[in-house]
């Protein structure tokens, strides 16, 4: 990956029970949040990021952690 490359990245989540569309809806407000979708399975939502660098990228994992419902995430940083 290239230095002048965005980062892209996934996370995966474990919401409330009966928040996902509220969470993802949320979610999507969030600058470098391209698509946040509702799932089924041991997950509930998955979010693709794209960031302009890992500070970026901390910020933009940092904001979803700290959305209210979401309970747990997983970030996958894509090459």
């Amino acid at each position: 990956m290239s230095t002048d490359e965005n980062i892209v990245a996934y996370a995966i989540l474990v919401v409330e029970v009966g928040k996902e569309y509220e969470v993802a809806e949320q979610l999507r407000k969030i600058e470098g949040i391209n698509e946040a979708r509702v799932v089924y399975g041991e997950y509930d939502i998955v979010v693709r990021i794209e960031a302009k660098s890992i500070k970026d990228l901390e910020r933009i994992v940092m904001t979803i952690r700290r959305t209210k419902g979401v309970l747990r995430s997983v970030t996958l940083i894509s090459t």
